[in-house]
C-alpha cells in the first residue's frame, strides 16, 4: 500500500501537502505506510480542509483566468456563467426590479408632490414589498445554486478500505488518497503518479501549452526546482486527461495545489485586470455593458425577449400618459397629472418577472427530480421545442447491463450463456454447449479457447470484484458465495468480458498471476479506430504476444488470413449481429525477435493479426424506452439513434424500441439506415435533397455527429444530442440542446453539455421535453392572463377619459390604488399559480412550438387581445350602468380626490367596476388553463360530465386557493369603513352585485364561445384537439396499448404516431395529413 509520511498525516487540513505550495517534492521524500483505518483513504488522513472550494472557486472566477476552482476544481459547472445561470433560475436581478418599478416610483413622487399622502404610502409599501420579494428570491436563488451545485458537484475515483474501489465527492479527498484517472476526467487535486498507461493531460490551464503533456509515472525526478511544465510524473488540479489512464496519490489539495497557489497571488492582486489602453474604448465598453444591464437585455433568451417586452410597454405608458395630457389639452393640473399616472401604471404587468422567476425556478427543480440537471437556462428554455433527439444506444435506449451471450471459436464451436439475472456475478447463469451444458475443466483444455480467455481477459481494462468484509478481486478467486454482492468499475462493453472469463475462472488478475504476465504495451480503444490491442510479456519463456479486439470492420482487414476466409468470419458476424448482439473481433500475434522492439508502435502491432474468434454482447432495451419512444413520434419529435454498433445489431435495437416502425414511410426506407461511412461521403447538397435524415446510423464517430446536427440545422430543425465520450463535446456544444451523460459521462462532455442525465437514460430527456413544454405552456397562461389585466384596464381608462364632472376633470373608473391591488395582489397570485400548472394531457400530442417565435405566438397576442377588449368592455358597462341608470349621470365634483356627497354614484360605480374586473380575472385564471378547451370539458383523462368542472378548478390547489382568497377578499376592501373611501375612494354596493353576476356571466359566455369558434375552425391549439386520444386514454398512460391508434386521426398515421411531412426538409414539424 502506498501511503505518505508523519508530516501529512499531523497536518490538521486538506491544504497541507508534502510541501511548501508550488514547490516540487522529491520523491525520496516520501514513505510509504500501511493503514487500516476505515472509510479513511489508504494513504491514512483524517484532515480537514482548511480553504473551501467557494473561496478558491470565488479567486479563480474574479480572474477570469480559468474554467475551474481547486478543491472542487473540476465542478461540473466550473464556469461563472455556469453559476450565474443556475442562480438566474430562482433570483431577481436589482436591474429587473428597477425596471419594472420605474413607473411605480414616478407615481409616488408625484403623489407625495400633490401631497396626496395616502396614495403615495400606499404605492411605497408596493415598492418595499417588491425589494423584500426580491431579496427573498435571491436568498432562495443562493439555496438554489448550492443544492445544485452539490448534485453536479465533481466525483474522484479512489481506492481505499482494504483495496475497494469507490467514487466519492471530490471535495472530500484528502493528502494520501490514492486516485485512478481516465480519459476525459478532471484531475481533482495534484497527485503524485506512480502508475498509468499512455497518460496524457491538458495543462494549458496553469502552463499555457496547447499541446497535452505526456506523463512518465515510473520515472524518479530528484530536482526540486524543477518548473511546473517539467513535472512529468505529477497531474496537477484542473487538468484534463485527453489520453489513457493513469493512477496517482494526492499530494496537495484546495490551496496548496498549484491552481490552489494562483488563488493565492490573485488575493492580493484583487481589482487588478487587464484593461484597454484606449480610455474612450474602455468608457464605451462600460458605458454598453452598463446600458444592456440596466435595461435588462442580459441573460437567456426569454428574459432578454421578455426584458424587450417590458421596454416596449414602458414606452408604451409613455405614450399613454401624453394621450391623456392631449385629452386636457396639455393643462396638466394634479387631477390629470395622476389620471395619466394611473393609465401609464395600468399597462405594466409589475409581478411579470417575479412571476417568471419563480416558474423558472420550480421548472429547474422538476427537472432534477426527474434526473435532469440544468446546466443552462437556454436549454430549460429550448428543449419544450426540440424536433429530433439524437441519442446513443448503449446505456441510454439500452440498460448498459451487457452481458456476453454468445461466443463463437473456429475449431471449437459456440458458446452461449443464459439464465442470468445479475450481469455482474460470474457465478451467475449457465454456459451451454449444443443446447447441453458445458464442462468447464474440459472446455479450458482447448488451446483456442484458452487463447481466446487470455485476449477477453488482459486486453481489458475494468475491474469486477466482490463486495464484502476482507474483500478480495473477485478475478482471484475460483470460487465465491452466492450471496455476495458484486460491483465493477469500467466500460460496459469490457465488464462484460471479463466477466465472461471469470465464468471459466480467467480473470485478468489470476492470468497475470499464475502465468507471470507483464504489459509492455496499451494501445488504447478510441471511437476514430474502434479498436484496442495490448502487448504481454510472458516472463517465463520469454515470448510477447498482441491482444486485439475490435469491431469487425476494422479487424478483417489487419488479419492475414485469405477473402474466403473473411467472408465466411463477415457472415458469422451478420448472422449474430442480427440477433441484436454486439459483436466484437478477437485476433492475436506473437511477435518475432524484429518486432519486439515496436511495441509502442501501434501500427506495427495491430498488422498480420491471427483470428481468434467472435464474441456476442447483448444490452438490453431499457423497459420504458419504447413507450418514451413513441411518446416522442406521436409528440412529432424524431428520434435517431446514432451508435458505434454494427449497422445489423443497431438495426435491431431500432426495431425493437420503435424508433424503426413497420408503417415507415416506403420514400424513407431506402434512407432510414445507413451507416457512418456512407452518411460522412455524401455532400451537403446530397444530404439536404434526403426527403428524411437517417433515422439509425451505425459505426458512427464524432464527426458523424456533428455532420448530422449541421444537417440539422440546415432544416431549420432544433436539435438534441447525446454524448458521453471526450470526443463528443464539439457534437454537445453544437446542438442546440448538449445532454451528457452523468454516470458514464466524462467530465469533459458534462462541461460541454447544457444538461446532464443522472440516470443515462432515455426516458429522461423525453420528460425533460415534456417538462419544457409544461414551462413553456405556464409561462404563456401567466403572461395571457397578466396581459388580458392590462389591456382590459388601459381601455376602460382611456374610454374613460369621456367621463368629466362639471369641473372638466375626467373621472377615474378605476382609482390608482384599485389597479395597484388588482395588479399586484390578485393578479399576482393567480398568475404565479398558473406557472405551476401541470402539464395538459394532450401536451405531447402536438407538434414542437417553434422556438424562433418564441412565447407570443399568434393564438396568445390574439386572445389576449379578444379577451382584453371582453373584459375592458364589460367594465365600462358596469361604470356606465351605475352612473347612468341609478345615479341619474351624477358624476359629483372632485370625486378623484376624496369623497364628497355628490360622489356618492361615482363611488359605487368604482366599487362596481373593481369587483367585475375582480370577479373576471379570478375567472379567467382557470379559462386560459388551456387556450382552447372549454372551462366544462377541460380534462378528458376520465373526468367528463357535468361535474369535470370541479377536477378541472381542484387539481391546482394552489391556483384554487388564490381564486377563492381573491374571491373572499374582494368584500372586505369593498365594505371596510374608512379604508375603502379613503384609500380605494369607492364605498360599499347593494344591487350592483346583480351587474357584477351579470358580467361574470356574459364574459364566460363569450369566452366558451370564442373557444367553441377556435375549436369548430381549428384555430390555434385547437387543431391539436383531434390529436387527443378517444375515450380519454393519452400517451403519458403506462398503458402503452390505448394511444391514439385506435381511431386514425387528422395528423396521424393509422398506427397513431404523428409523422412529418416533406416540409421537415425545413424543420418544421407538420404534421401529416392522410
Amino acid at each position: 500500500m502506498i501511503t505518505v509520511n508523519e508530516q501529512a498525516a499531523n497536518g490538521k487540513s486538506t491544504g497541507s501537502s508534502l510541501g511548501p505550495p508550488g514547490r516540487y517534492v522529491p520523491d525520496e521524500q516520501l514513505r510509504f505506510e500501511p493503514t487500516n483505518e476505515r472509510h479513511q483513504p489508504v494513504a491514512g488522513t483524517p484532515a480537514v480542509a482548511a480553504h473551501s472550494s467557494s473561496e478558491i472557486g470565488k479567486h479563480i472566477r474574479e480572474s477570469d483566468l480559468t474554467r475551474s476552482g481547486a478543491g472542487e476544481e473540476n465542478l461540473d459547472c466550473r464556469s461563472e456563467n455556469c453559476e450565474k445561470e443556475i442562480k438566474e433560475a430562482a433570483a431577481l436581478d436589482p436591474e429587473e426590479i428597477s425596471q419594472r418599478l420605474n413607473v411605480l416610483v414616478i407615481a409616488m413622487a408625484l403623489s407625495y408632490g400633490i401631497k396626496d399622502f395616502i396614495e403615495g404610502g400606499v404605492i411605497n409599501a408596493v415598492i418595499v414589498l417588491n425589494v423584500v420579494i426580491g431579496l427573498v428570491q435571491d436568498y432562495r436563488a443562493e439555496k438554489t445554486m448550492e443544492s445544485l451545485l452539490d448534485l453536479s458537484a465533481p466525483t474522484a475515483t479512489v481506492i481505499r478500505n482494504h483495496g475497494r474501489i469507490e467514487t466519492v465527492k471530490a471535495e472530500t479527498l484528502v493528502v494520501g488518497d490514492i486516485v485512478q484517472l481516465a480519459a476525459g476526467r478532471v484531475v481533482p487535486a495534484d497527485l503524485r503518479l506512480f502508475d498509468g498507461i499512455n497518460l496524457e493531460t491538458d495543462e494549458a490551464l496553469l502552463t499555457g501549452e496547447s499541446l497535452p503533456v505526456a506523463k512518465s509515472p515510473f520515472i524518479t525526478l530528484s530536482n526540486p526546482d524543477l518548473p511546473v511544465g517539467d513535472r512529468i510524473n505529477i497531474a496537477y488540479s484542473s487538468s484534463t486527461v485527453t489520453k489513457g489512464r493513469g493512477t496517482g496519490i494526492v499530494v496537495s489539495t484546495g490551496m496548496r495545489t498549484e491552481l490552489g497557489r494562483i488563488a493565492t497571488l490573485l488575493r492580493n492582486k484583487e481589482g487588478a485586470h487587464v484593461r484597454s489602453s484606449n480610455i474612450f474604448a474602455r468608457a464605451l465598453t462600460t458605458f454598453w455593458k452598463g446600458t444592456k444591464s440596466i435595461l435588462g437585455l442580459t441573460g437567456t433568451p426569454l428574459q432578454v425577449k421578455l426584458s424587450k417586452f417590458a421596454l416596449i410597454l414602458f414606452a408604451l405608458a409613455v405614450l399613454l400618459a401624453i394621450i391623456v395630457f392631449s385629452a386636457s389639452k396639455f393643462n396638466v393640473s394634479n387631477e390629470v397629472l395622476i389620471y395619466g399616472i394611473c393609465v401609464a401604471v395600468a399597462i405594466i404587468p409589475e409581478s411579470l418577472i417575479a412571476v417568471l422567476t419563480i416558474t423558472l425556478a420550480a421548472g429547474t427543480k422538476a427537472m432534477v427530480k426527474g434526473h435532469v440537471l440544468v446546466r443552462k437556462m437556454e436549454a430549460l428554455e429550448a428543449v419544450g421545442g426540440v424536433t429530433n433527439i439524437c441519442s446513443d444506444k448503449t446505456g441510454t435506449l439500452t440498460q448498459g447491463k451487457m452481458i456476453a451471450r454468445k461466443m463463437w471459436i473456429p475449431g471449437f464451436g459456440t458458446l452461449s450463456v443464459s439464465g442470468t439475472n445479475n450481469h455482474l456475478d460470474p457465478t451467475n447463469g449457465v454456459i451451454m454447449m449444443a443446447d447441453t451444458k458445458a464442462d468447464i475443466d474440459l472446455v479450458k483444455t482447448s488451446p483456442e479457447m484458452m487463447r481466446f480467455l487470455k485476449n477477453i481477459a488482459l486486453c481489458n481494462v475494468s475491474t469486477v470484484y466482490q463486495r464484502q468484509d476482507n474483500t478480495q478481486s473477485s478475478q482471484q478467486t475460483s470460487h465465491v458465495p452466492n450471496n455476495s454482492t458484486w460491483a465493477a468499475t469500467g466500460d460496459p462493453t469490457e465488464i462484460s468480458l471479463q466477466v465472461l472469463a471469470m465464468r471459466f475462472h480467467s480473470g485478468k488478475d489470476s492470468l497475470l498471476l499464475n502465468e507471470n504476465l507483464s504489459l509492455l504495451a496499451e494501445h488504447q480503444f478510441d471511437s476514430t479506430v474502434k479498436k484496442m490491442s495490448v502487448v504481454y510479456e510472458d516472463q517465463r519463456s520469454q515470448t510477447v504476444e498482441v491482444f486485439l479486439k475490435g469491431a469487425g470492420e476494422v479487424v478483417l482487414p489487419s488479419l492475414a488470413i485469405s477473402d474466403q476466409e473473411k467472408d465466411q468470419i463477415n457472415l458469422r458476424i451478420q448472422e449474430m449481429a442480427g440477433q441484436g448482439l454486439r459483436v466484437l473481433c478477437l485476433a492475436y500475434k506473437i511477435l518475432s525477435d524484429e518486432e519486439k522492439p515496436f511495441v509502442l508502435k501501434r501500427e506495427s502491432m495491430e498488422t498480420g493479426l491471427h483470428f481468434l474468434g467472435l464474441v456476442g454482447l447483448y444490452d438490453p432495451p431499457r423497459l420504458e424506452t419504447f413507450d418514451a419512444v413513441k411518446k416522442c413520434q406521436i409528440a412529432g419529435i424524431k428520434v435517431h439513434m446514432l451508435t458505434g454498433d454494427h449497422i445489423s445489431t443497431a438495426t435491431a435495437i431500432a426495431r425493437e424500441v420503435g424508433i424503426l416502425r413497420p408503417d415507415l414511410p416506403c420514400s424513407h426506407v431506402s434512407t432510414s439506415i445507413m451507416s457512418a461511412g456512407q452518411f460522412d461521403k455524401l455532400s451537403n447538397a446530397e444530404i439536404d435533397e434526403m426527403e428524411a435524415l437517417p433515422l439509425v446510423i451505425a459505426r458512427c464517430s464524432p464527426s458523424t455527429k456533428v455532420q448530422m446536427l449541421e444537417a440539422l440545422h440546415r432544416r431549420k430543425a432544433f436539435g438534441v444530442m447525446t454524448g458521453d465520450g471526450v470526443n463528443d463535446s464539439p457534437a454537445l456544444k453544437r446542438a442546440h440542446v448538449g445532454i451528457a451523460m452523468g454516470l458514464n459521462g466524462s467530465d469533459v462532455a458534462k462541461d460541454a453539455a447544457d444538461m446532464v442525465l443522472t440516470d443515462d437514460n432515455f426516458a429522461s430527456i423525453v420528460n425533460a421535453v415534456e417538462e419544457g413544454r409544461r414551462l413553456f405552456d405556464n409561462i404563456q397562461k401567466f403572461l395571457m392572463h397578466l396581459l388580458i389585466s392590462n389591456i382590459s384596464q388601459v381601455i376602460l381608462l382611456l374610454i374613460g377619459l369621456a367621463f368629466q364632472d362639471g369641473d372638466g376633470n375626467s373621472v377615474f373608473p378605476l382609482s390608482p390604488l384599485e389597479i395597484l391591488w388588482v395588479n399586484m395582489i390578485t393578479s399576482s397570485f393567480l398568475a404565479i399559480g398558473l406557472g405551476l400548472e401541470e402539464a395538459q394531457p394532450d401536451i405531447m400530442l402536438r407538434r414542437p412550438h417553434d422556438l424562433r417565435v418564441g412565447v407570443f405566438t399568434k393564438e396568445l397576442i390574439i386572445d389576449k387581445m379578444i379577451y382584453g377588449v371582453f373584459m375592458g368592455s364589460l367594465c365600462l358597462i358596469s361604470f356606465v350602468a351605475v352612473v347612468y341608470g341609478a345615479g341619474s349621470a351624477n358624476l359629483g365634483s372632485d370625486c378623484n380626490h376624496g369623497y364628497n356627497d355628490s360622489c356618492e354614484s361615482v363611488f359605487r360605480a368604482r366599487a362596481t367596476v373593481f369587483s367585475v374586473l375582480t370577479f373576471l380575472l379570478l375567472i379567467t385564471a382557470w379559462e386560459v388553463k388551456h387556450f382552447s378547451r372549454s372551462l366544462f370539458n377541460m380534462d378528458r383523462t376520465g373526468h367528463t360530465g357535468p361535474f369535470a368542472i370541479f377536477h378541472t378548478v381542484w387539481y391546482n390547489r394552489f391556483l384554487f386557493w388564490a381564486v377563492i382568497a381573491g374571491f373572499s377578499i374582494t368584500f372586505p376592501v369593498v365594505y371596510l369603513p374608512t379604508v375603502n373611501t379613503l384609500v380605494f375612494k369607492h364605498m360599499g354596493i347593494s344591487w350592483e352585485w346583480g351587474i357584477v353576476c351579470g358580467c361574470v356571466v356574459v364574459y364566460v359566455a363569450l369566452v366558451e364561445s370564442w373557444k367553441a369558434t377556435k375549436r369548430a375552425f381549428a384555430i390555434g391549439s385547437a387543431k391539436h384537439l383531434k390529436l387527443t386520444t378517444i375515450e380519454g386514454d393519452t400517451p403519458a398512460r403506462k398503458d402503452s396499448s390505448t394511444t391514439a391508434e385506435k381511431v386514425p386521426q387528422e395528423g396521424m398515421t393509422t398506427s397513431g404516431t404523428a409523422t412529418l411531412d416533406d416540409d421537415t426538409k425545413r424543420g418544421d414539424s407538420i404534421f401529416q395529413r392522410e
